[in-house]
């Protein structure tokens, strides 16, 4: 089964309780998820105005296609409330394919790998953690290496949650 790599956000109400809620849910609709990084604590990109994002990178092993997997994400993110209101908004529950496999797709729909994750440091440092040597097919460069040259300067810090295990 295809290493797809998703990056789970949450910037409002219990946010590590999203993430661990969404984490379940994906393993039983979407396959086993085979490694997990730490959490994240990272400065809001795109729309700066809000509150922080606490952002983790799953490894999940999926039998659905890549279209398949992106409508069982939205309709995760509609059970656990997302709305969809202002691009890069806040959001209870955010999830994006960053990787499957070594895939490259572009349809009006879905577009593989993310077409920002150079650029955003709060989705390579929990790559890079878990999957440092995987290469971008595009760029034919790692993730550590993407994350060593990324210009994103917002902050992004371990989350520490008190008594919650990532």
């Amino acid at each position: 089964m295809p290493a797809t790599y998703l990056l789970l956000g949450s910037n409002q109400g219990q946010r590590a309780s999203f993430l661990a809620a969404a984490t379940a849910l994906l393993a039983n609709q979407a396959g086993p998820v085979t490694r997990k990084s730490a959490i994240y604590e990272t400065a809001a990109w795109g729309l700066e105005d809000q509150a922080a994002f606490l952002n983790q990178v799953l490894q999940v092993s999926t039998d659905l296609s890549p279209e398949k997997l992106l409508v069982q994400i939205n309709l995760i993110e509609i059970e656990l409330g997302r709305e969809r209101i202002i691009k890069w908004g806040a959001r209870v529950i955010d999830i994006d394919i960053l990787y499957y496999d070594d895939l490259v797709l572009q349809s009006p729909e879905l577009i593989i790998p993310h077409p920002h994750l150079q650029a955003r440091r709060f989705t390579l440092m929990p790559l890079a953690e878990i999957a440092p040597a995987f290469r971008h097919p595009v760029f034919g460069k790692t993730n550590q290496e993407l994350l060593a040259e990324c210009p994103d300067n917002l902050p992004v810090a371990l989350y520490n949650i008190k008594g919650l295990l990532n």
